[in-house]
Formats: structure tokens, sequence, C-alpha cells
């Protein structure tokens, strides 16, 4: 797991270290500023502390850290209708396509795999190179809105508060029989 000269691994999060989530969840916003698809309020919003937290002492937080120890990326994963739900990925930008949002990703499926889980799911942006297609790459698929479960279209109700719900979509990554 290595780009250039720097080295990362993937870890479990640690409480202590959900500040510094947060900073690069704010960073990695900022490569939604060119599209116009999130409000300048939103490009400062990041995930809150407090859920960082909570998923952090319920192993539902992945963190991405240098060889320094120091973090830069992470991976909130959440159980929603019998699935993984990856809520969100964030690398900061400063160590963007370095394949450390491939190997959070890859830590989420493995996580899915560990908890017997057949499904992993997730909404994102459809035409954003670093979303949709990024985890169609990954095995991911869009699927329809008529096979949307309840909790997605509740999700999709409190995104559209906020967003253009019709440039996302809900995508599912089969794990298989396990």
């Amino acid at each position: 797991m290595q780009h250039a000269s720097t080295r990362y691994g993937i870890d479990d999060a640690d409480a202590s270290e959900v500040g510094v989530l947060a900073e690069v969840d704010r960073a990695a916003s900022a490569l939604f500023a060119p599209t116009g698809l999130l409000s300048a309020e939103a490009l400062k919003d990041h995930v809150p502390i407090d859920i960082l937290a909570s998923a952090a002492e319920n192993g539902d937080l992945f963190t991405a850290r240098l060889d320094t120890g120091a973090p830069v990326g992470f991976a909130l994963v959440s159980l929603r209708g019998g699935m993984l739900y990856l809520d969100q990925i964030s690398v900061h930008p400063d160590q963007g396509q370095r394949g450390i949002g491939a190997a959070l990703l890859t830590r989420v499926i493995d996580e899915a795999k560990r908890r017997k889980l057949r499904r992993i799911a997730l909404s994102t942006f459809r035409d954003l190179p670093w979303n949709a297609p990024f985890y169609a790459k990954h095995g991911f698929r869009e699927i329809r809105r008529s096979d949307m479960a309840e909790w997605m279209l509740e999700l999709e109700r409190i995104q559209a508060e906020e967003l253009d719900v019709s440039k996302r979509c809900f995508m599912v990554r089969k794990i298989g029989w396990l």
C-alpha cells in the first residue's frame, strides 16, 4: 500500500482522532466546490464529531493513517436493512490519487464479510468520477428506485433537503454467499 514514498495503513479508528477526521472530511468536501453540487454551507460541513466518536467506539469507523500515524482518511459505516451501509469515505485531497480510497473501500468490504453480511449499499453522485464510477469499478451497481428499500427512500428524503437527489443514486455490491 504505497505511492511514491508515502506509506499508509488502514485500521480501526480511535475516538481520540475524530477531530482530525472531521478536518479531513471538511478538506475533502473542497473537491465538490467546482461541481456546483453542494451549497457553500454544505461545503463547510462535516460528519458531526459525536457521530464519528460513536462510530469509533462501535467499530464502524476505519482510519487511513500515514506511516507517521497521521490520519488522512476514513470510512464510516452503519448497519441498515440487514446490510452494511457506507455512509462516507473521505480522503484528504493532499493524499488523493494514492489508492487510499480504494484501500478504505476494501476494508469496508472485509468488514461486511466479517459480519457475515451479503450486501453493501451506498448513496453517491452518479456522474462524478470519484463517486459512482469509482464504486462501479469496485463491483457496485446502481439500483432502480423501484428496488430501493424503505430506509433508502427515507435517506433520499433527508438528502433532498440539501441536495439535488436526481443527480444521485443508490448502489449495492453483493458480497456473495457467506
